[in-house]
């Protein structure tokens, strides 16, 4: 009888869960029970698997309103009742259009309308909703006269006073005003709460037939739905045979060029991999995704195939992936296996400037004319604990920096907040966690065989592509697997660096050549000394020391350190244990025998995900199912808690029985607790392994281009001014912006680099476009003169421009031209004339007067003003330059020793202890470009904390592990500048 239920789907309106919902319907004893969310379906699939679990009839539909006023109610009598339905929401929303007050004629729904004085004519599948307390005014109405249309229409968005608290709050935040000014007519009632059977009567007493007619309708609804069946794109050229001889046929055709000598262990993987792809019905998917590389590698784009689909030597042939599984003895079953229910993962990266157009492609091809197959995969914004704070502080009418004193004592044990403050942190509870609105999956684009609107609706946001009300969970759950389509900056990088070769040096590289940057000499000294400041994930200044730390230099122990640097391996021990048995053969023996036999190139250790697969299956003798089930659920991606349990047990269980030692597998299983969900498969740190090779390729034999390609991409781990750091490191005279010598982007002529245009943080794009138009039709600026006769620019602007120096070249002080520029501008201003006469005209007569030189401390104040960074030295800048410092190069020279050293901020890590303090790890540069390391440990973070961008003194000891050096910090202060008032 219920047949307008909302879920917290329904955002900032309802506040239930889709298992709050279904539980209240079951403890009333309802035997069916009817979802429709507020223009959304994003809980219809949850909502029917937890149905069915609780032994109530799932009816599925959408309320359909303007804001929060009811249009109707749509209710699917079957899927292509759900399909008409979403189709019908999807036009409207991406329209940007509001309902009509009647619904269109669907042919599959049935139809609710909210009660109405007037009467109008009825379509045979369309009734009236009656609320409770209209039923007084029914009396009166001449609809009384037609029972058989006429429905009960009892909302329901929450189940307790403490729900109908929380959606006010919502509706007030979602209004952006005060609780107190919230308007009735933008909540619900108190009473939209469900109610038993006999409730209900008593409330709908003299109206049974509204009861017997809801409940008509429910059990008229039978949206019957098969989730295990694969709902992607079933076939590309038209059948399932003629799609695996296209497949067989460009696998092998791909295996001669990647393996000229094709042997018969190949050949019979090949094989092997094949016929398990057909079986799982994976054909298509494997296709669709060499399609897409295809297109890429047609328009010149890079692009990166990773994820647990890079241990397939089919993707690999493909061209997919660039990971020969042969070669890494990649782990088949971590790929594929007849226990694996989704095929393996294909994360594809692409350059940022080319991922759109891999996008367009992908809906322009696969999407039919008046039907959509394809949807970008949706995800939920939810509710966190501060932002949900700051929020209701602004709901309730509190001021911020009583908002902010909130959010900061919130979680201290002693403090007692006021009656509001109770009030915020009560409510902030019960509503974090609650979705808040539709968003886009990072990289997911769903294509479906059937038309995507017989399982989602769509809205059209910013980005120009329907995006799914789906998210990844649900669209896996149904049968609808995702396809990763990626940015990075990395690949970006890359391209704009062949670009800038070519451009500076008329080099064409082939960066495809990986097999020989593998035993390159110049790339093994990179990656054996950390030298790796702009190549792809080994840049950070913990893989630096990871990579120095195990004097890394074959491919194998990259493909290792790209896996070990993530969190859970840190985590558990295991990163330092993987050194120490790296570098010393004798600790290699401390291994469990087992364990080495399962994974000896790691000695033993857990580095790769499907390490869980094998360990669980080799040392815990669970089958490859079972296996699975725990990488899935380590991976946050287990959907039963019951089942994952299930396997744990029997983990524990069999190595009972196999007579392992009790403390050996806790710790076992310690270590896959510890870094399951964080950790790579191995394919995939190969796929990173080669990127980054690429990468060092370019650094080691292109430095300069390299630096600018990165710099041009706005991508990295460091700040630009790093990496012009490090151009200037290797040899590049590095200029600042130059009115005819720079672009928008920065450019590279022979060793001299111009900054762009873009890093002028005030100056604004179209002053830009002016600039570069101008000097591309009637060429050079002759001086400030001409520039500010032919650009049509403000004081403002062309303040900036002389400030950075870009009129260097015209022998004058930055004093004389800013004197030149007001009393040009200002006269202008004054003075109604066209370019030409101010041309005419020119200022040679001029007189300025004598101006003191400016003062190196201001230009690099003005640099950091305008750039955000200094292209000079910034210890210029230190006031005191008598403080003795040692140098970074000769920290050898004191291990175990106090020094003092000055250095300029470059990063900080955060992190945590065991006990939960907090700890730091630094990165800063000295006054000759070396690099520093520091390790702050909670006292000292305590007493000495970090007090943002700048220069410090630091005082500490000299330490050393694995012929790695840092200081560990004692003493750390930021030291004070010059100022021009001093």
């Amino acid at each position: 009888m219920f047949i307008n239920c909302h879920s917290y789907y329904s955002f900032k309106y309802g506040t239930l869960s889709i298992e709050e919902l279904v539980f209240e319907a079951k403890s009333k004893k309802l035997d069916a029970l009817a979802l429709t969310d507020i223009n959304s379906v994003a809980g219809v699939f949850p909502f029917i698997r937890e149905a069915q679990k609780n032994g109530i009839h799932p009816v599925i539909g959408i309320d359909f309103r303007n804001g929060v006023k009811q249009q109707y109610i749509g209710l699917a009598k079957n899927q292509e009742g759900f399909y008409e339905l979403n189709r019908h929401l999807s036009h409207r929303r991406t329209k940007g259009l509001e309902f009509d007050t009647q619904a269109p004629a669907f042919q599959h729904s049935f139809v609710v309308y909210p009660f109405r004085e007037k009467v109008f004519s009825l379509r045979e599948n369309e009734f009236i909703g009656i609320h409770p307390y209209q039923l007084n005014r029914l009396l009166k109405s001449p609809w009384y006269r037609y029972k058989d249309k006429l429905v009960l229409l009892q909302p329901v968005s929450f189940s307790s006073k403490i729900g109908f608290n929380a959606h006010r709050l919502l509706r007030a935040v979602d209004k952006n005003t005060l609780l107190s000014k919230l308007e009735l007519e933008e909540q619900g009632d108190i009473s939209d709460q469900l109610y038993s059977y006999a409730d209900m009567v008593a409330r709908c007493e003299g109206h049974s037939y509204l009861l017997y007619n809801s409940q008509r309708l429910l059990e008229a609804c039978q949206f019957s739905f098969y989730f295990q069946a694969v709902k992607n794109k079933r076939d590309i050229l038209g059948s399932d045979w003629e799609d695996f001889d296209y497949l067989r046929q460009e696998t092998f055709k791909g295996a001669i060029n990647r393996y000229p000598d094709l042997t018969q262990e190949i050949s019979k993987r090949l094989e092997k991999e094949l016929e398990l792809i057909q079986q799982k019905g994976f054909v298509s998917y494997f296709l669709i995704n060499y399609d897409i590389v295809s297109f890429a590698q047609q328009r010149n784009y890079y692009h990166v195939g990773r994820g647990s689909g890079a241990n397939s030597i089919v993707a690999y042939c493909l061209g997919i992936t660039d990971v020969d599984p042969i070669e890494l003895d990649l782990y088949f079953e971590r790929f594929i296996n007849l226990y694996r229910e989704n095929p393996p993962d294909f994360d594809i990266d692409f350059s940022w400037t080319d991922r759109d157009e891999v996008t367009k492609y992908i809906f322009e091809k696969y999407n039919k004319e008046g039907q959509e197959h394809v949807a970008l995969l949706g995800s939920y914004s939810t509710f966190q604990a501060n932002s949900m704070l700051r929020e209701l502080g602004k709901v309730f009418g509190l001021p911020k920096t009583e908002i902010e004193s909130l959010i900061y004592h919130a979680d201290k044990p002693n403090h007692i907040p006021d009656q509001y403050g109770k009030l915020i942190l009560k409510y902030s509870q019960v509503l974090h966690g609650m979705p808040s609105h539709l968003t886009i999956h990072a990289c997911g684009i769903l294509i479906s065989h059937k038309p995507i609107h017989y399982y989602t609706a769509t809205e059209m946001p910013p980005k120009g592509f329907p995006l799914a009300h789906i998210d990844m969970h649900t669209a896996e759950d149904i049968g609808l697997h995702k396809f990763d389509i990626l940015s990075q900056r990395g690949l970006g990088h890359i391209k704009s660096s062949l670009e800038i070769i070519y451009q500076n040096q008329g080099i064409q590289v082939d960066i495809r050549q990986v097999e020989q940057f593998k035993k390159d000499p110049k790339i093994k000294e990179l990656l054996r000394t950390g030298h790796t400041i702009g190549a792809f994930y080994v840049e950070s200044p913990a893989m630096r020391m990871l990579l120095a730390k195990m004097k890394a230099e074959e491919y194998l122990e990259l493909v290792a350190a790209s896996s070990i640097i993530r969190p859970g391996v840190a985590r558990s021990g295991m990163m330092r244990e993987y050194i120490l048995r790296h570098v010393n053969e004798e600790r290699r023996k401390q291994a469990h025998p087992v364990m080495m036999d399962i994974m000896p190139e790691t000695y033993g250790i857990m580095v790769y995900q499907e390490d869980v697969i094998k360990v669980a299956h080799y040392f815990a003798q669970l089958s490859l199912s079972e296996a699975d089930i725990l990488r899935r659920g380590m991976s946050g991606k287990s959907r039963s808690k019951d089942e994952f349990q299930r396997v744990k047990d029997q983990f524990f269980l069999n190595c009972e029985k196999l007579g392992r030692d009790p403390k050996i597998t806790k710790e076992v299983w310690y270590q896959i607790e510890s870094f399951a969900g964080y950790s790579f498969a191995k394919g995939h740190s190969a796929s990173f392994a080669v990127e980054s090779y690429q990468s060092l390729y370019l650094k080691a034999y292109f430095p300069l281009e390299f630096m600018v390609g990165v710099i041009n991409n706005f991508g990295g781990f460091y700040h630009t001014e790093f990496y012009i750091h490090e151009l200037r490191m290797n040899g590049a005279d590095i200029q600042a912006p130059h009115i005819n010598e720079s672009d928008h982007l920065t450019n590279i002529k022979g060793k001299t680099v111009y900054l762009g245009f873009v890093h002028l943080k005030y100056l604004e794009k179209a002053s830009i476009e002016k600039i570069l138009s101008e000097r591309r039709t009637n060429g050079l600026f002759a001086g400030l003169s001409d520039f500010i006769a032919r650009v049509d620019i403000s004081l403002e602007q062309a303040l900036i421009l002389i400030r950075i120096g870009c009129f260097r070249f015209t022998g004058k002080s930055k004093q004389e031209l800013l004197w030149e520029a007001h009393f040009i501008l200002n006269k202008r201003k004054s003075v109604a004339t066209g370019n030409e006469l101010f041309r005419q005209a020119g200022f040679r007569e001029l007189e300025v007067p004598e101006l003191e030189e400016a003062d190196l401390r201001q230009e690099i104040v003005d640099q950091i003003d305008i750039l955000e960074f200094p292209l000079d030295s910034p210890f210029h800048l230190v006031k005191d330059q008598t403080v003795p410092s040692i140098k970074a190069r000769d920290l050898k020279q004191y291990l175990g020793k106090q020094v003092q050293i000055i250095g300029y901020l470059v990063t900080i890590k955060y992190t945590r202890t065991v006990k939960g303090d907090v700890m730091n790890f630094g990165t800063f540069v000295d006054r000759e470009g070396d690099w520093i390391d520091t390790v702050h440990f909670p006292p000292v973070v305590k007493k000495h904390p970090f007090k943002g961008r700048g220069i410090y003194l630091i005082r500490g000891k000299v330490t050393q592990e694995f012929d790695f050096y840092s200081i560990e910090v004692e003493r750390c202060e930021r030291m004070a500048y010059w100022n021009a008032g001093d």
